[in-house]
């Protein structure tokens, strides 16, 4: 199997080609435009492997695109290039419109020309998977059932108002053109190699760093948590089977607090890092974002029954193995956070 991951440097989708690559025995090519979230580096474990490529694309440029569709041949298109970060999206939303929205454009426009070029089986087999967000969602209310596959669109931060748009177009080049697309929404993803602006990683950072560990507003939020191997596993699965023109939700029933994140993360930073004392005396609440959703939580039945995928682990035992990974891996995240973020607040608006 030939699969194109745009993204692949990024977080999510450095864990999809290390999967793709490493225990499927896929072909991968990785387009990354290599922003401030994309790091080489995530890809290190296939750096000098023969089955994985990399180009410095930017999907917007539609030549460029077409041009690595023609010389690699793809059976597989997994879209997960898009900016991710709420708070930026709060503060600079421009890019977020850019690469979310006319970058699908440009990706599934090229992808329907090579698609137009195949001939059959390959072209019956070609698929699109366009990878998205249970936030394109809203928020639910405390005791309202989890997200569905038919739960309707009403995004509350620019970053997920760009998504749903994206996921509009996407479904709309399967109904008009037929190209075989499958979109998929996931949960919050955690794990190894998340840039380190990101609740969990920043957090362990900070902790270890003896840092405030902020808590937005009564850190009541609840997400429903999914190890970042997990998903790459799902993805994988509806790449190779799943149903275009379907919709397929990806998450784990691990659904936490804010808070509740943070606290177990003291809790194990006490343990594998006792010199810097009690941890939790460093939470520090904040003012809540603007818009912050209050709950995100998905139901993932259909995945489960149509393609038989389950998640392997518990948040537990994620949530410390992301710790250790963290703690045994600086020279990962230390020329992050000093280069390019070194764990500021993002995402206020500042009055005009």
């Amino acid at each position: 199997m030939r699969v194109m991951v745009t993204g692949g440097a990024g977080f999510v989708g450095s864990a999809v080609v290390r999967y793709l690559v490493l225990e499927r025995g896929a072909r991968v090519l990785t387009l990354d435009k290599l922003t401030y979230a994309g790091t080489l580096a995530s890809l290190s474990a296939v750096r000098n492997n023969r089955a994985h490529d990399f180009a410095c694309i930017d999907i917007c440029d539609r030549a460029a695109v077409a041009d690595a569709f023609a010389s690699f041949e793809p059976d597989c298109v997994l879209h997960l290039a898009a900016e991710s970060h709420v708070d930026r999206s709060i503060t600079g939303s421009s890019a977020f419109i850019e690469t979310n929205i006319v970058g699908t454009h440009a990706l599934l426009e090229a992808a329907r020309d090579y698609w137009d070029s195949l001939a059959a089986p390959r072209r019956n087999d070609f698929r699109f998977v366009h990878v998205s967000t249970d936030e394109v969602h809203g928020s639910l209310g405390p005791a309202a059932p989890r997200f569905t596959e038919e739960t309707r669109y009403d995004p509350s931060s620019p970053y997920a108002a760009s998504k749903a748009a994206s996921d509009h177009l996407a479904m709309a080049w399967w109904r008009t053109y037929g190209l075989p697309v499958v979109v998929t929404s996931c949960t919050n993803n955690y794990g190894p190699h998340q840039f380190p602006e990101k609740l969990i990683p920043l957090t362990i950072l900070n902790a270890l760093e003896g840092k405030p560990l902020t808590v937005y507003g009564d850190g009541g939020n609840v997400r429903d948590w999914l190890h970042v191997e997990d998903h790459a596993r799902a993805l994988d699965l509806v790449a190779r089977r799943g149903v275009p023109g379907e919709r397929y939700a990806i998450g784990a029933a691990n659904e936490r607090s804010n808070i509740d994140v943070v606290d177990g993360i003291c809790a194990i930073m006490d343990r594998l890092n006792p010199r810097g004392g009690q941890h939790s005396r460093l939470i520090t609440h904040v003012e809540d974002r603007p818009g912050h959703d209050r709950r995100y939580a998905i139901d993932p039945a259909k995945l489960e029954r149509t393609l038989g995928w389950r998640p392997s682990r518990e948040f537990a035992d994620g949530l410390e193995q992301t710790v250790r990974w963290y703690l045994d891996n600086a020279w990962w995240w230390a020329p992050l956070r000093k280069t390019i973020y070194p764990g500021d607040r993002l995402g206020l608006v500042v009055a005009g």
